[in-house]
């Protein structure tokens, strides 16, 4: 039996899917949104054409987060908790649309971003592969520097706001796939 059940790859799949693929279907629903200076909440929102497809989206990537979390055995409990509590934020920030809630919305987006770019530095463990301290901790540092471009694009109101915030939200959502792939590649077989 593989150390990362198979459960975990469909979940890991599963995140970017309702992601990457929550944000291009909704954006496709709604024409007049520019997906380089509008946010992906912009697509939740409740004035938003169709805001159930981003919804959902939103929905199935915290879920697929909480359930990865779960399986991924191999990695130190802390990076665990963080991806988890990533994909809890993601769950709340479905439930709480921008323009109903903006003060759960906002907190429980930053809590998302925040979990979710710190988890692969926590999740580092000493040997060789995936979970070796640099290839960790360097994906972290790629994170939070997407994430450092985001918070000053949105902290300027800057033109790019939606393109910042994709990149870094499509990284959060493939780095679990990235990991739970190289972990059941290098698994041995039973």
């Amino acid at each position: 039996m593989r150390t990362v059940p198979g459960w975990a790859l469909a979940s890991a799949i599963a995140a970017p899917a309702g992601m990457i693929g929550g944000w291009t279907l909704a954006a496709a629903r709604q024409p007049s949104f520019d997906p380089t200076r509008e946010t992906i909440s912009a697509l939740a929102a409740t004035s938003a054409t169709d805001a159930w497809v981003m919804t959902a989206g939103l929905a199935l990537t915290g879920v697929a987060h909480l359930v990865t979390a779960a399986g991924l055995r191999p990695v130190p409990r802390a990076g665990r908790l963080l991806l988890a509590l990533g994909g809890a934020a993601t769950l709340a920030v479905a439930v709480f649309p921008s323009d109903a809630a903006s003060q759960a919305h906002g907190t429980a987006a930053t809590i998302g971003f925040v979990a979710l770019a710190l988890w692969p530095a926590l999740s580092a463990r000493r040997g060789s592969g995936i979970l070796r301290p640099a290839v960790q901790v360097t994906a972290s540092a790629a994170l939070v520097g997407l994430l450092g471009a985001f918070g000053a694009e949105l902290a300027r109101g800057g033109d790019a706001i939606g393109l910042t915030e994709r990149a870094l939200a499509g990284a959060q959502a493939l780095w679990p796939l990235v990991v739970v792939v190289a972990l059941r590649r290098s698994a041995p077989e039973s």
